[in-house]
């Protein structure tokens, strides 16, 4: 994982190459799913053993988060796993350990730099691995919604409540306007606290986790909500409109959960008879109205550990974890398929390779910091009040 100069004709890597090693990223390109089937083998058959070795010479100077989302050649050299929240908040309590390596995306590293110290550098495998949500959702965008709430006449009744799945821009906006943010396992929560502040919640940036929670989990109704199209004048929406809702959606989705529809309900149990389908609330609202259970990456763990023996269970969520957890209940008798019948993976938690976790490793057990993900300390400072919002919530 190094690039090659000649001193004569001093050679600099291209873009597009820097893009491809993973030392520069491509906030313009499109980024989400990917159905290769199933993903390639490392080629280099050394890598294992490097990758133990590099780690070992660091000793406790580097502590390796891996989201539950990541290839299972990464996931074995995670100190610890969890979902993005858990992981900032794990490598807090870390504070002798100068370096956080974060197998995830881009956002999970930003939140992992907030939530440690100064002395602590955090680094990404690949700075192309992004996420196709946060994506959906820029500061220049929210500030223009802003502006277009202001005009009508209702933006001191609207609280913002953003996804831990956005950039620290957006957190620091939350932040700045008076909101929190929230998880997909206390968004109920958040959503509670908000209204208790304010008339209207402004939801970012994923749109079917604030609709399935106000509507599913708080009794709401799907008038209530309305859309707000970042690429559409006013959102695509009327000052009369904005005024009669009570959650203003942002339009963003995930790329992998988005997928999953109606058909892919009702087909997995024609094929599949007592199947129990259990989905991540990111889906889309059908898909979680015709499900038997909702809920976050952790509790969908949790529900497979506490399931009985010979169950029989649809997974609507990241692949590589339902395959992952397929293997580990098999011994039990627990059937875990993919709700989906398309093999996808998300293919930019999947840039984060072995070859890519290897070449950081030793370069940091070389003594060079590569790939450091740094937040601004004014974004730093709105998006932790942000985060300590959602951190007192009851």
């Amino acid at each position: 994982m190094t690039t090659a100069q000649t001193p004569e004709l001093d050679v600099q890597p291209s873009p597009l190459a820097l893009l491809l090693l993973g030392r520069e990223a491509d906030p313009k390109s499109e980024r989400g799913v990917e159905c290769p089937g199933d993903l390639p083998s490392p080629s280099d058959p050394d890598l294992v053993e490097r990758a133990r070795a590099a780690k070992a010479k660091l000793g406790d100077k580097v502590f390796v988060l891996g989201h539950h989302y990541q290839r299972d050649e990464v996931i074995q050299f995670a100190d610890v796993t969890g979902d993005s929240f858990k992981l900032a908040r794990d490598a807090a309590a870390r504070p002798e350990a100068e370096y956080i390596v974060f197998c995830g995306v881009h956002f999970m590293a930003e939140s992992a730099d907030i939530l440690t110290s100064d002395d602590q550098k955090v680094v990404l495998p690949d700075l192309a691995a992004g996420c196709s949500m946060a994506d959906m959702a820029t500061a220049e965008q929210v500030a223009e919604c802003w502006d277009v709430l202001t005009e009508a006449g209702i933006a001191e009744q609207v609280v913002p409540v953003s996804y831990m799945n956005s950039s620290a821009d957006i957190k620091a906006f939350t932040g700045k306007h008076g909101g929190t943010i929230c998880t997909s396992s206390n968004a109920q929560r958040a959503l509670e606290w908000a209204f208790e502040q304010g008339e209207k919640v402004l939801f970012l940036p994923d749109q079917h986790l604030g609709r399935n929670t106000a509507v599913r989990d708080m009794g709401m109704s799907l008038e209530d909500c309305v859309l707000y199209n970042p690429h559409k004048p006013n959102g695509g929406l009327t000052a009369e409109q904005l005024r009669d809702a009570k959650m203003i959606l942002w339009r963003g989705h995930c790329s992998v959960h988005g997928r999953f529809s109606l058909e892919s309900v009702e087909d997995v149990r024609a094929r599949i008879p007592g199947v129990n389908v259990l989905v991540h609330p990111e889906c889309r609202h059908e898909v979680v109205a015709a499900a038997d259970y909702v809920g976050s990456t952790e509790y969908i763990i949790k529900a497979l550990e506490a399931a009985p023996a010979g169950s029989k269970w649809a997974i609507g969520t990241e692949l590589n974890l339902v395959r992952r957890l397929a293997n580990r209940f098999a011994p039990e008798g627990k059937e875990i398929v993919f709700l989906d019948k398309t093999v996808c993976f998300c293919s930019t938690m999947n840039r984060i390779d072995l070859p890519h976790l290897v070449w950081a490793l030793e370069s940091l057990a070389e003594g060079k910091l590569v790939n450091r993900i740094e937040v601004d300390k004014e974004t730093e400072a709105f998006a932790k009040l942000a985060l300590e919002r959602m951190l007192a919530l009851p």
